[in-house]
């Protein structure tokens, strides 16, 4: 049985003494991160108080235990996503790991002609770095059709998809629709015409089961402190043969194996030409704190908590009137709304007046507004702690809100 209230025990910031503007807090903005179980702290902790010392860099005990810890913690993140332990780079989130893949890959492979795809759904961590690359590489932009509920559909990806594509890249779960993709059969369709797939699974591993080898997708990128981790710490997962043909993003101490001069540089294999310099060791002890955490709750039993609180939210939204809500048929903890003639950022800023956190503006999705029609947008996103206590107080606001100028003045 699901029990979020002993769940939320093991949350200090869940503490039910905290306050925002008075109120209990409320935060509902965890797509954008999540609070951290008093596990990952003392992990975090443990670096620093118990066997602070670098990984790869000396021969003594303190060194063996952080080289172990490390080691133990990418062995738990190959688990997690099912893939070989040399096939996860520890990077510091999900942009440098798309970053990773654009200019390693990208930025190598591409040429003019080739055609780079993606949507107008995604965060900007999974299209600025295309935008580089194609400006670097003469390589094209390309944008597959949203459908009327703005999701990537199969349907739409054939239209676009032809042998001219060399790259796919989309977000699992967007971070504003919230559609999530049927993955698998678009790693099919790619490698059909010769596409490699990446996937952004910034709003997808922290909330489902994650399955890299039966996908068959190329590349996934995640970011812990979406999923109960620390900031500064995600991982990048890629298949074996790609990793060890592609070029380092960042060159240092720790990924070369010899360099002398004048400048021939010899790297070591994957995973390691990818992690130069001193990596967020405290970081990475979080991490596996942060997903053996996931897995004593089960992916499964959170995905199904998570829609049953986004159904649940759809039933009492139903019928009101003032709320426009943009995406009704995702199947996850994310909704986004809107308050009839108010703007997003005056919503937001009349809940936090309540004591509610949620997120306002453009998400960093800001192709998706003229989609939309709307400048911006308010999103309320839900996780394995959230309550529908939680959930009638944010409905109860947005209905019955009050002046805007009581959140301003008082």
């Amino acid at each position: 049985m699901y029990d979020v209230k002993e769940i939320r025990k093991q949350f200090p910031m869940l503490d039910e003494n905290k306050k925002m503007q008075g109120h209990k807090l409320v935060y509902l903005d965890n797509a954008s991160t999540t609070f951290k179980p008093q596990c990952v702290i003392d992990a975090m902790n443990e670096y620093y108080t118990e066997c602070t010392a670098n990984s790869h860099r000396g021969d003594y005990d303190l060194m063996y235990l952080v080289d172990k810890r490390v080691r133990d913690t990418r062995k738990l993140v190959s688990k997690f996503v099912n893939c070989d332990i040399d096939e996860v780079v520890f990077t510091s989130g999900d942009t440098m790991a798309l970053n990773t893949v654009a200019f390693g890959y990208g930025l190598k492979y591409l040429t003019k002609g080739d055609v780079i795809l993606t949507s107008e759904g995604e965060h900007a961590s999974n299209l600025l770095p295309w935008f580089r690359v194609s400006q670097m590489t003469g390589a094209e932009m390309r944008y597959i059709p949203l459908d009327e509920d703005g999701c990537v559909t199969i349907e739409n990806l054939k239209k676009v998809l032809d042998k001219t594509v060399k790259v796919v890249s989309l977000a699992h779960v967007g971070n504003v629709m919230g559609y999530d993709l049927d993955v698998k059969a678009i790693a099919k369709l790619c490698h059909e015409v010769g596409a490699i797939f990446i996937v952004d699974g910034a709003q997808s591993v922290p909330h489902m089961k994650t399955d890299f080898k039966d996908w068959d997708i190329d590349f996934l990128a995640f970011s812990a402190h979406k999923m109960c981790g620390p900031t500064g710490i995600g991982c990048l997962i890629g298949k074996k043969e790609l990793l060890q043909n592609m070029d380092p993003f960042i060159l240092g101490g720790g990924m070369n194996e010899t360099f002398t001069k004048p400048n021939n540089v010899v790297t070591f294999d994957a995973p390691a030409k990818f992690e130069g310099g001193t990596q967020n060791i405290s970081g990475i002890f979080g991490l596996k704190a942060a997903l053996e955490f996931l897995m004593s709750i089960g992916m499964d039993n959170i995905h199904k908590y998570e829609l049953e609180l986004k159904k649940y939210a759809m039933d009492k939204l139903k019928g009101v009137e003032n709320v426009v809500i943009y995406n009704p048929k995702a199947r996850n903890g994310i909704v986004t709304f809107n308050v009839k003639d108010r703007f997003s950022q005056d919503e937001s800023t009349y809940l936090n007046y309540k004591g509610i956190a949620i997120r306002s503006g453009q998400h960093c999705d800001k192709l998706l507004n003229c989609y939309l029609k709307t400048p911006a947008t308010c999103r309320a996103s839900f996780y394995l702690y959230t309550t529908k206590e939680e959930i009638d107080y944010l409905v109860e606001n947005l209905i019955n809100g009050g002046d805007i100028l009581d959140a301003y003045f008082n």
